[in-house]
């Protein structure tokens, strides 16, 4: 059995990390903060608690539209006719893209309009262009969600306004944001656009900045949604993308607008300033070499079928180390993508993680007289 010994100053899972959530709070009823590369949460406060989502369920609605876009089904450039029952709820006093019957809007136009300046009415002519009326649209919100794993989810509009039946939690909602940035990085630029001019029907242009107070902030924020209902009060899931880190947050709960933004901001600050996110393994690329006995190579190249990154607070990379573990020399032949290793992690002397390592090529057996002169080596001389 042989193991080869990679001291890393890198690896923990987060279990050992987290005396960190009595040491650090926000304000709010309920919020969730991850690392996305690493998909550890760093802080949590009641992330199961149910919650009225309010706006943020625009998020759901866009990745519809982005699905049906990826798959072909539907174009940036399709237009949609406006109904009177999507023109009413820009007369309600909601938040509106002010679009007008009998416009025919543009797919991207829409998305724009629910992104950035919080539409209702366009989420509504979009999901009636898509799905025929915005109760089947809602169908096919609340299919997605449990597709993905949101399975404390349920979908009642396309719009996010009160309703019982819309509802969620913050580990949901968190979980949607990771599919849309995962899935749609082609798409994700809108979130991060700060205005969005509507040259509307009869009237002047309307300009409207987006409401996610964070991209007004100097921390890296592009994305994500903002919320606000009377019975639920201000939610917020942000994601920020700096230093080629990126953490997504979601609250929902706070007790005013400001209150969300620097509520927000301080959790997000908190992560950037207390963790380092370590690259251990990108799937699929090199990550060692390892020996090979009796083979036409005498080592062959391992990989990971999975990134692997960590988090990891700032004052304790010193405890980690990682070891390569493997009956070795490998002995030939090899099939490519045979797991051929374990890459395990050490927190001290404990074990806290092991990946399988694969062969990244086939390497065949030498015939039988190169093998006969490598037994004869390897007794003389222990060589392999």
């Amino acid at each position: 059995m042989k193991f080869k010994k990679i001291i890393f100053k890198l690896l923990i899972t987060f279990f050992f990390l987290l005396p960190a959530k009595a040491e650090f709070d926000i304000k709010v009823s309920t919020a969730i903060l991850q690392d996305y590369l690493s998909g550890e949460i760093l802080y949590e406060k009641d992330p199961d608690q149910k919650i009225y989502p309010a706006s943020m369920t625009k998020i759901m609605t866009t990745i519809i539209a982005f699905d049906l876009i990826k798959k072909g089904d539907l174009s940036l450039d399709d237009k949609f006719l406006v109904t009177e029952n999507a023109w009413r709820l820009s007369k309600s006093g909601y938040s509106s893209m002010f679009i007008m019957v009998g416009d025919e809007v543009s797919v991207e136009n829409l998305l724009k309009g629910i992104i950035i300046a919080s539409g209702n009415d366009a989420c509504v002519a979009l999901a009636e262009g898509i799905a025929g009326s915005e109760e089947q649209f809602a169908i096919m919100m609340t299919a997605k969600a449990k597709e993905i794993g949101m399975t404390n989810s349920n979908f009642s509009n396309s719009s996010g306004i009160d309703h019982i039946n819309n509802y969620s939690t913050v580990r949901d909602i968190l979980i949607m944001s990771n599919y849309l940035i995962k899935n749609f990085p082609e798409n994700y630029h809108y979130y991060a656009e700060k205005d969005f001019t509507w040259n509307r029907t009869g009237g002047d242009p309307i300009k409207q900045g987006n409401r996610n107070p964070l991209l007004y902030k100097n921390i890296g924020a592009d994305g994500i949604k903002t919320g606000h209902l009377a019975v639920a009060k201000y939610s917020l899931a942000a994601s920020i993308f700096k230093n080629n880190r990126r953490f997504i947050s979601v609250g929902s709960g706070f007790e005013t607008k400001n209150s969300r933004s620097k509520q927000s901001l301080k959790l997000l600050i908190w992560a950037l300033t207390n963790f380092d996110t370590i690259k251990i393994a990108k799937s699929n690329e090199k990550f060692d070499t390892l020996n090979v006995w009796l083979g036409k190579k005498e080592k062959i190249e391992v990989h990971t079928k999975e990134d692997i990154y960590k988090t990891i607070p700032k004052a304790r990379k010193k405890y980690l180390k990682g070891i390569i573990h493997y009956n070795g020399p490998i002995l030939a032949p090899i099939k490519k993508d045979d797991i051929v290793g374990k890459f395990k992690v050490f927190y001290k002397d404990d074990l806290i993680n092991e990946y399988n390592l694969y062969a990244s090529e086939d390497i065949k057996k030498v015939n039988m007289f190169s093998r006969i002169l490598k037994s004869i080596n390897f007794i003389i001389w222990g060589d392999v």
